[in-house]
Formats: structure tokens, C-alpha cells, sequence
């Protein structure tokens, strides 16, 4: 037995409806203009050399497509291979003590029954409203007298202590979109409270976790005020902190290995975005629905 796959007939052209679908791709032209030429424009100048961005106008092409003379001398002289172990050695503990502490509170002030719970949860609201720059200097003042200022940890507390408020708020609204019958199910199955959290209510918002951890990632690696200000050494700088090394004596910049140190920057945390782009996806849909 077969079937016959039923056509829609194709509705005849009219030119009504192709003007009034004009602007809408003016739109996103303008949109994709926005966005994908600055990527092109920065690409693009990482293989142009000194002389051509003196001497030719700065939309003006590469002569030369293959030339990677910037991204080694980026690499090499640029010491990026440092920047780049302090970012990941400084981002990726305080994403996983953001995290896991974030997760936990989350669970507990959405989930859990106790008194006082509300309170708790405005004061992480509270701490999304003080603007970073306000506790920077009792920080250091801190970091100075307990000897922390030639480490990383500086970075990492700081970074940790910051993105909490805005994890355990996120956190606490996605848990509040499980149903909690699934909770009193587990419950009456004789799970503890420990075995409820790890079992039944992290996988339940494993994607809205993905999410929460790549916006705190993104705010992490692409931060230069709080590395700026506690890092003190070179061998300690992050790689925001080091791009600012490509600027020369009396202001002088060398174009070329600068476009090509961001370049490998901005493809990077690009890549990342890309390849948990469908989780994302999720955990933002799984946090805008109540179960």
C-alpha cells in the first residue's frame, strides 16, 4: 500500500505581498550587517600588515590572504599562551564554586520548606543591584593584608562572590518551574533531601544550567576591571588584561598582531557558543514555562 504525499498548491505571486515583505528583509540585512561585519572587518586585519593599515583605507581587503605572520608573532611575542592559562585557570574554578553553590541555593530557597527563605532569597537580589566597581577597593585592601595579591585566587573569589547572586536567582526560578509533585513522589519513595536534590532535581534543570554557566562564562573571560585590578605581575594577567600589552611606547599599536590576538580570542569563546548552542536553547525554554 502506498500513499501520496499531498501538495499545497503554490499560492500565485503577488506583488502586494512582496512589498510588504520588503522591509522586513531591510531588517535583517541591516541585522546581519551589524553583526557579521565587524567579525569580517576583524578577521580581515588580522592578515593585513603595518604598511597596509598606514597607507591603505581601512575597508581596503588584505593584499596577501594566507599571511599568519600576525597570529605567530601574536602567539609567540605576544605571550598569549600565559594569558591564556591564567584566564582558564581563573575562570573555570570560580564557574564551578558559582555553580555548584549557586545550584544548591537555588534548590533549597525554591524547593526546600523553611523559615525565612524569602528574606535569603531578596538579599542574593540585593547583591545583583551593588554595582561590582563599589567593593573593588575594600577587596584589595582585603587580598593586600591577607598576602592573596601574587595568586589567582583574588580573581577567583571575587568572580565567585559576584555572579552568585545572579545564579542562585536564575537557579531558584527554573526549579520553580518543576512540578512538585515530582519532589513529593521522591519523597514518599523514602529519598532523603540530599538524594532528592542530586536524583531527581539537578537533572531536571541540567540545560538551564548549561545556560546559567555560559552566561557567567562569558562575563568571567570577557572581564578587564576586576583582572585589571588585581593582578599585579604579568605572569598573572588574564586575556583581556593582555591584549592591552599590543599597545606600544607613547601609544603605538602594531594593528596586525592586535586584530589576530582578538581574533583568536573572539573565535574561541564563538566556537564554545556554537557547540552548546541547542542546550542553551533549552534552558532558556525550560526556564520561561511553569510545569
Amino acid at each position: 500500500m502506498t500513499t501520496t504525499a499531498i501538495r499545497r498548491p503554490r499560492r500565485p505571486w503577488s506583488l502586494g505581498r512582496t512589498l510588504r515583505s520588503v522591509p522586513k528583509w531591510i531588517i535583517v540585512t541591516i541585522l546581519l550587517i551589524v553583526v557579521v561585519y565587524p567579525l569580517f572587518w576583524l578577521l580581515t586585519g588580522s592578515l593585513k600588515t603595518q604598511t597596509e593599515f598606514l597607507n591603505n583605507p581601512t575597508w581596503a581587503l588584505p593584499e596577501n590572504w594566507f599571511n599568519f605572520d600576525n597570529y605567530v608573532s601574536a602567539w609567540v611575542d605576544g605571550n598569549l599562551p600565559t594569558y591564556f592559562r591564567n584566564s582558564i585557570l581563573a575562570v573555570f574554578p570560580s564557574l564551578l564554586f558559582t555553580i555548584v553553590l549557586g545550584v544548591a541555593a537555588g534548590f533549597a530557597l525554591e524547593v526546600m520548606v523553611w523559615k525565612g527563605r524569602g528574606t535569603v532569597l531578596l538579599m542574593f537580589l540585593a547583591g545583583i543591584m551593588i554595582p561590582g566597581q563599589m567593593i573593588l577597593l575594600p577587596l584589595f585592601t582585603i587580598y593586600f593584608r591577607a598576602g592573596l595579591t601574587n595568586s589567582l585566587w583574588p580573581l577567583i573569589i571575587t568572580y565567585t562572590v559576584i555572579g552568585l547572586p545572579l545564579t542562585v536567582f536564575m537557579m531558584a526560578t527554573y526549579f520553580r518551574s518543576v512540578p512538585r509533585e515530582i519532589f513529593e513522589a521522591a519523597t514518599l519513595d523514602g529519598a532523603n533531601i540530599y538524594r532528592t536534590f542530586w536524583s531527581v532535581g539537578f537533572p531536571m534543570v541540567r540545560n538551564a544550567v548549561f545556560t546559567v554557566a555560559l552566561v557567567q562564562f562569558f562575563f568571567i573571560w570577557n572581564d578587564l576591571l576586576i583582572a585589571l585590578t588585581f593582578t599585579t605581575k604579568d605572569s598573572l594577567r588574564t586575556i583581556q588584561v593582555g591584549l592591552l600589552n599590543f599597545t606600544g611606547q607613547f601609544g603605538q599599536v602594531q594593528y596586525g598582531p592586535t586584530f589576530a590576538a582578538i581574533s583568536i580570542n573572539v573565535v574561541a569563546t564563538l566556537a564554545l557558543y556554537l557547540f552548546l548552542n541547542q542546550r542553551i536553547m533549552k534552558g532558556m525554554a525550560a526556564g520561561a514555562v511553569k510545569g
